[in-house]
């Protein structure tokens, strides 16, 4: 099989196309997919506005949406429409959910990171956080540097709980680390007075503040005390989902996609009753990679 030749296939949205008299043969994902006629999607269920649930027990958010138009570009490439199966799952289980095969995408807001790339493949960046804290309004803590004998939630499986291990072991603060399973168990120690801070990525913590309409009892405070580029997970060794991937958010980025669902989940109202919105403008930074993104694939 010639890559190039798989590459020409996908980009048109022809699987059982032949290019230079050399029959195409799916494998790994696709393969699995088409067989199928379905593909799973694991999702979280409060990384808002990323990943989580509706009001309706329904997965909705940015990554999702992207995920639905990446599922929609793989169902067009192999000649069959897929059904969407979706699998819950937490920091700690998304990684295994990809590699062991129970999920063919994770949508959620998980970091493309050097370690996690040795186990799995990312899609193009689609967000850049940081680790922030959230406090309630009135406390004491207004950076890592005020969390000498206070206690922080982490979610466990993040690289939020590495930052801060590292914050605590390089400038030598002794603070106590509390795990819990998801976003939300870890607001909740803080609301609950059972945790003076909450580490995580700072747009999640916008986004569980505008959901819980806590504005005026939380904020987000200190600097930036990580990098976390976001990317949607898929299996590792996989060339023709990789070069799929590629061609799909290129052709999303190109066709102004991306934007419109960031406006729609960052800077509008969040969905149900009484949704807040984050308010939350793209940064430059983002713009920049979306740009390129956007740039004729190699």
């Amino acid at each position: 099989m010639k890559l190039h030749a798989l590459a020409l296939l996908l980009a048109a949205g022809a699987a059982l196309a032949q290019s230079e008299d050399t029959p195409v043969e799916l494998t790994g994902t696709l393969a699995k997919v088409r067989a199928a006629s379905a593909i799973t999607i694991a999702y979280r269920e409060s990384s808002v506005p990323f990943s989580y649930l509706s009001a309706k027990h329904e997965p909705i958010g940015y990554s999702i949406e992207l995920c639905r138009k990446l599922a929609e570009a793989i169902g067009e490439a192999i000649g069959r429409e897929l059904a969407l199966k979706w699998l819950a799952v937490t920091s700690e289980t998304r990684i295994d959910a990809i590699t062991s095969g129970r999920a063919d995408l994770e949508c959620g807001s998980t970091t493309n990171n050097l370690e996690r790339q040795k186990q799995v493949a990312f899609s193009p960046i689609i967000f850049v956080a940081g680790t922030k804290l959230l406090v309630k309004r009135g406390s004491p803590v207004r950076s890592y540097r005020n969390l000498a004998g206070k206690t922080v939630v982490v979610t466990a499986g993040t690289t939020n709980e590495q930052a801060m291990q590292e914050i605590a072991r390089r400038f030598k603060i002794d603070f106590k680390i509390i795990k819990q399973k998801d976003h939300a168990e870890s607001y909740a120690r803080v609301a609950e007075g059972k945790a003076d801070a909450f580490a995580t990525d700072d747009v999640l913590l916008y986004g569980l503040v505008a959901q819980h309409k806590a504005q005026k009892e939380y904020q987000v405070v200190g600097e930036f005390l990580s990098y976390d580029p976001y990317g949607i997970m898929f299996r590792k060794g996989d060339t023709q989902l990789a070069e799929l991937v590629k061609r799909a958010f290129h052709d999303l980025a190109e066709d102004g996609e991306i934007e419109r669902q960031y406006k729609r989940w960052f800077l509008q109202r969040l969905p149900g009753p009484g949704g807040q919105s984050l308010d939350l403008p793209m940064s430059p930074q983002l713009e920049t990679l979306i740009r390129a993104m956007a740039a004729k694939p190699e």
